[in-house]
């Protein structure tokens, strides 16, 4: 967890990252794996751009959500809540929630997956044992001490950058990619949306503005910045350094991921990618073992910072809809429906897993109940951002504001093709 001495003079350091690098970490889960993969595999280098062009919307909406939860000591949801008619926060939790446990199914049986191509061994029995481990630590340690962990298993998302120099990879047109290019077609049009879907997630938005509005359970001498005006501009620069540091990580091993994939997948014509394991699968006869290995063992890993995410998004997202005061910051006993909710939101993921729905039905499932729910969540987020009742002195400026509409305008141009590909 971050450092927050209360010294508005004082520089920040490494110390001071926490929420958002986490958040930047979760997000690359084995669902956006696959869904790079899948990029790399079907269009090679020509969408490498994307991760650039999305890193200021995903960082600037992170940055926002983070930024009114630490202002007014309270998480999405509740300000949701208390400014908006009920029901509007009860219909968007309601979804936000069941897309969390369809994509923790589909990332159990991703994780059990890759198990099973290292060790052998049933999918399903790997996939209950990871949940297991998981929820263990998020009930039973000290957040603390488990953000701590989170963070040094984040290193190996460093996998991915060694599985790219394990390949030929073409630089040159890896770094033409870094041009905007748009090709006709629906299938073009659809990995757009995958893209968009997996890189702005409304559960992140919970999920750090949740541990943000818990700053003073950690440390009493924290209190809300309306409150505490003049520890603004070095907590607003803590979360800001910290929420782009945390999504340009995620970015740049999006990044590492789709120039792998298409260096072998694509390059030998190797498209159909149904999972990322399947693409690990794929890439032993075109990469090597090792190289397949390397890449399988990061599945897992970030099978272990995102699942705690989604299940700490739905904890917190019904906690502030609710009314519960604790969170992660409080024990089990402290906070027995908090942590209840972590437990059944986990094992409601695994029976996603055990009745055998297809990964990609999942996924699918779960980005489109992502996508269609993230358009209306921006629009009341930044909205509130600007009121001067929510924020005080700290209102959303207008830098932010305007890249703030402009990742709310493209996640709507995301829903709005998804519709289309329905009809």
């Amino acid at each position: 967890m971050a450092r927050h001495d209360g010294q508005g003079g004082k520089g920040l350091s490494w110390r001071d990252l926490g929420p958002g690098l986490l958040t930047g970490v979760a997000d690359d889960d084995p669902s956006n794996i696959a869904t790079y993969s899948q990029v790399g595999a079907g269009f090679g280098y020509q969408m490498v751009w994307t991760l650039w062009v999305f890193y200021p919307l995903v960082a600037v909406i992170q940055e926002v959500s983070a930024r009114m939860a630490r202002v007014t000591g309270k998480g999405l949801a509740q300000n949701l809540r208390e400014h908006y008619p009920p029901w509007i926060c009860s219909v968007l939790v309601t979804a936000m929630v069941a897309a969390n446990i369809i994509n923790i199914g589909a990332d159990l049986m991703a994780m059990g997956g890759a198990a099973r191509l290292l060790w052998g061994g049933p999918r399903l029995a790997y996939a209950a044992g990871f949940l297991i481990l998981i929820v263990t630590l998020e009930v039973g340690v000290r957040y603390e001490h488990y953000a701590r962990v989170l963070e040094v298993l984040s290193l190996c998302l460093l996998a991915y950058v060694v599985t790219a120099f394990s390949v030929s990879v073409d630089w040159r047109q890896a770094a033409l990619g870094l041009l905007p290019t748009v090709l006709p077609g629906r299938h073009y049009a659809m990995a757009l949306v995958a893209i968009a879907g997996t890189t702005i997630s409304p559960y992140l938005l919970f999920w750090q503005a949740g541990q943000e509005a818990e700053i003073e359970e950690h440390d009493p001498a924290q209190a809300p910045l309306v409150r505490r005006p003049a520890e603004g501009p070095r907590e607003l620069r803590r979360i800001r350094v910290d929420t782009y540091v945390g999504m340009a990580i995620s970015q740049i091993i999006g990044f590492f991921i789709v120039v792998t994939a298409a260096a072998t997948l694509g390059a030998h014509g190797a498209t159909p990618v149904d999972t990322a394991a399947a693409a690990a699968q794929a890439l032993a006869p075109l990469a090597g073992h090792w190289t397949a290995a390397v890449f399988t063992m990061g599945l897992v890993a970030t099978g272990f910072l995102a699942i705690p995410a989604m299940a700490g998004a739905c904890a917190y997202a019904l906690a502030g809809m609710f009314g519960w005061s604790r969170g992660l910051a409080a024990t089990a006993v402290e906070a027995p429906r908090f942590y209840l909710v972590l437990v059944l939101v986990g094992l409601a993921g695994l029976g996603v897993a055990l009745i055998h729905v297809s990964s990609m039905r999942a996924l699918y499932l779960s980005a489109a109940l992502n996508g269609l729910v993230a358009v209306p969540i921006l629009m009341f987020m930044m909205i509130l951002a600007r009121r001067r009742t929510v924020m005080g002195r700290f209102v959303l400026p207008a830098g932010p504001l305007v890249v703030g509409w402009l990742a709310t305008l493209a996640m709507l141009a995301a829903a709005l093709m998804l519709v289309a590909s329905w009809l």
